[in-house]
């Protein structure tokens, strides 16, 4: 079975989506409508912009969310048995799952961007990838400060990323890394994604997700929060509204896939972050770059 994976924010380069711009009429054309959809030339940051024009929530969501729909389109005989996406890269997965339309896709995007860039700014926070530690370990050590502290990002086995009030992080550093972390990393992000301080974003979102037709899907998504495959469009729906505030399940959901049948990956999108934890997971199972 082939299971194809979308990535979140992190991916972003400078460049990203210049290549399927020119090699491709119908990828120029859809990047031209997005444009047109946002009202800024998102194509001009994506291909000549700088890091920090790109590291902006309202421009990378979407850029991303662009660069892996777009290259969906371009994909020959594109046949998924199942799909998952990373954080973001939900939104790219339920368009390439027939779920959503590109239009609508962008639309969310674009809300949940700008909604998230607005919980950041009313609230200081931040995430931390923690290294080398069992995952009951650093659920034990959030649990115990006294500070929004949770786990946010499963994202392999010995990699788990928290996210919380700037106090909270660093208390939560500080006492993992007398618990044995390898590693205790504040992250370059602009808030507390995955965590109840994106909670007046979640409510913004679920609007804009009411107000948008789900179809059904030509093959199962495993959702984030639950790392479970999904079909039923209200399921979808409801997990995709839970996932701002809710941890990324992407251990446990490759797990899933692998077990549900899963024989190869491919990643669509920019860079190969998703591979490199597909073979924390298991080495055996071949992984690619569409």
């Amino acid at each position: 079975m082939n299971a194809y994976i979308y990535p979140g924010q992190g991916s972003q380069f400078v460049g990203m989506g210049k290549e399927l711009y020119d090699g491709s009429a119908k990828a120029k054309e859809l990047f031209e409508k997005a444009n047109k959809l946002l009202g800024f030339s998102i194509t001009d940051v994506m291909f000549e912009g700088t890091d920090e024009d790109l590291k902006q929530t309202k421009v990378t969501q979407p850029a991303i969310f662009l660069h892996s729909t777009i290259l969906t389109s371009t994909i020959q005989d594109f046949k998924p048995d199942m799909v998952a996406g990373h954080s973001l890269g939900e939104f790219s997965t339920l368009v390439a799952n027939q779920t959503l339309s590109f239009e609508d896709g962008l639309k969310l995007v674009s809300k949940r961007a700008l909604a998230m860039q607005k919980a950041c700014e009313a609230e200081p926070s931040t995430m931390a990838a923690i290294l080398g530690l069992e995952d009951d370990v650093v659920e034990k050590v959030c649990t115990s400060i006294d500070e929004v502290v949770v786990p946010a990002n499963y994202n392999c086995p010995g990699q788990l990323v928290i996210s919380g009030s700037i106090k909270g992080i660093d208390i939560a550093c500080e006492k993992l890394t007398e618990a044995g972390a390898r590693r205790a990393l504040k992250l370059p992000v602009g808030g507390a994604f995955h965590s109840p301080l994106m909670e007046p974003a979640r409510v913004e979102l679920a609007e804009a997700i009411a107000s948008v037709t789900f179809k059904k899907p030509i093959c199962p998504i495993y959702q984030n929060v639950t790392s479970q495959a999904v079909s039923n469009p209200e399921i979808i729906k409801a997990n995709l509204v839970s996932q701002l505030t809710a941890p990324v399940k992407w251990t446990q959901t490759m797990y899933h896939m692998i077990s549900d049948g899963a024989k190869s990956f491919t990643e669509v999108g920019p860079g190969k972050v998703l591979q490199g934890l597909v073979k924390k997971v298991s080495r055996e199972i071949p992984t690619a770059s569409a």
